[in-house]
């Protein structure tokens, strides 16, 4: 199959996500666009929800990672499941009660407002890099396999698929967006067990036979407990995964908006549930194709990429494999970035207009912000592509440990404390504590040869909160958090 039908299925792919913004995205103000007028079912967004977390990084990063690291990812994975409790056990009453179109407004409440407009640009910073990048993905991957054979330029790629995102997005929001992305999600999630079964047809393996060759292979390492100097060490993954999950999700406006549209506490606590228990086997069979996709290499003598992200892309768009698993993986990439990146385009909107412009019934100003946010993922992308230097998945949750590492120290400190931090000096300890925290890093490596790994996260939150702790008046707070 060439470039031109692959096109026209994507394509028509993208005429389904505009057929669903249609029909579920009129709406005359913002509060479709933020809230989604709280009526979605719970299962509907738990469904969704999967497709947005589990970005196109996931699709070529988690298969690739089997090479260098095994299964110890699924340390990090239960974490998250823990993290997903804690989340709705504990934020989501929070955000129900504050029953604000942002859940930055807790900071503005709890220590005033500098706090909240720092959560909110730390916020808004990691979410434009994060989300770029896992377009950045899909964007790549499709211009290599098909544009760029037609002399595309790059950037013409990169546009389109921006524009593509906007126009769905630009009307109805979240709204739209809770709809969309179970169509997304089913889509990635049928993509992935679809490629699976193909790779093991084209092994001559049935599902049993599948199961042994994982099983038995060298890849299907669990736990790692033995190296404490090792970034894959049990402790450090498990617990990374649960404050990942925490930041990730928890405090992450894109991600509770979605659960926000739910009318009732207790429902979006059951999506919180079942949504975390799905991760634990989507990321499993991530890790199963993996193992299964570098056993495949090594019977046919195949010569891998170096970079473990060009693994899978290069095994499923060129002639190693058949042309059906080329379709899937292209549907699946596509599905899984948009997922990820309608949700944070819609999340940055909210953010910025709620949060830093604090016009929330400004139709006219939120389409501007959209324009503005799809136009500053452009920028981003491209930047990336000029200087990453890592792997993708890893380039996030390093990220991800110095921008929302002040968010988490702001939450842990306002919730498990009574004490009133000095809001004058909340900006200068959350911009303090990453730089502190990166130093920390180098110094560790190059005196002691400890790396530090994910772990950042909880170091960083943690220097914020002593900063919050030393910097809080004599005072306490009385009445409710």
């Amino acid at each position: 199959m060439n470039g031109a039908w692959i096109l026209v299925i994507l394509l028509g792919y993208f005429g389904l996500l505009m057929l669903i913004s249609a029909l579920v995205g009129k709406q005359k103000g913002n509060n479709g666009f933020f809230t989604g007028n709280k009526k979605s079912p719970w299962y509907v967004v738990s469904i969704g929800m999967i497709g947005t977390s589990i970005s196109g990084i996931t699709f070529v990063s988690v298969p690739g990672m089997v090479r260098d690291n095994g299964f110890l990812y699924m340390q990090t994975v239960a974490g998250f499941f823990v993290g997903y409790i804690l989340i709705a056990k504990i934020l989501l009453p929070l955000y129900y009660r504050l029953n604000a179109p942002s859940i930055y407004v807790y900071l503005k409440e709890r220590f005033g407002s500098r706090a909240y407009k720092t959560g909110a640009w730390f916020f808004l910073i990691s979410k434009a890099i994060s989300a770029s990048i896992r377009v950045y993905v899909a964007a790549l991957i499709l211009h290599e396999s098909i544009f760029s054979g037609w002399n595309v330029p790059f950037g013409v790629t990169v546009i389109a698929l921006i524009l593509m995102i906007w126009l769905y997005t630009f009307r109805g929001g979240i709204k739209t967006i809770v709809w969309v992305d179970v169509l997304q999600s089913l889509c990635m999630i049928g993509a992935l067990v679809l490629i699976l079964f193909q790779l093991g047809k084209t092994m001559n393996l049935d599902v049993a036979g599948m199961v042994k060759t994982v099983g038995s292979s060298k890849y299907f390492n669990l736990v790692e407990w033995s190296d404490w100097g090792s970034r894959q060490h049990l402790f450090k993954q498990f617990f990374s995964g649960i404050f990942i999950a925490l930041v990730m999700t928890g405090l992450d406006q894109g991600m509770i908006q979605k659960n926000r549209t739910i009318n009732k506490l207790e429902k979006a606590q059951k999506n919180m549930y079942y949504y975390g228990f799905a991760f634990i086997p989507v990321n499993f069979i991530f890790l199963s194709l993996g193992t299964l996709m570098y056993i495949f290499a090594s019977q046919k003598g195949i010569i891998l990429p170096d970079s473990s992200d060009e693994v899978l892309p290069m095994l499923a768009t060129q002639d190693y494999l058949n042309t059906t698993v080329t379709v899937l993986f292209m549907i699946g990439i596509v599905s899984a970035a948009f997922s990820s990146a309608d949700t944070a385009m819609t999340a940055m909107t909210t953010s910025f207009c709620v949060d830093i412009l604090e016009k929330e019934n400004d139709v006219k100003t939120r389409q501007k912000v959209h324009l503005f946010m799809a136009m500053l993922f452009i920028v981003i992308i491209f930047i990336f592509r000029a200087a990453n230097s890592t792997t993708l998945i890893d380039a996030i949750y390093v990220m991800v440990s110095y921008t929302y590492g002040p968010l988490l120290g702001l939450y842990g400190f306002g919730l498990f404390t009574k004490k009133v931090a000095n809001d004058w000096y909340i900006p200068i300890i959350a911009v303090s504590s990453p730089i502190l925290c990166y130093l920390l890093q180098v110094f560790s490596n190059r005196y002691f040869g400890y790396q530090f790994g994910y772990e950042l996260l909880m170091l960083n939150g943690l220097l914020t909160f002593c900063g919050l702790w030393f910097s809080s008046l004599k005072k306490s707070v009385h009445g409710n958090q």
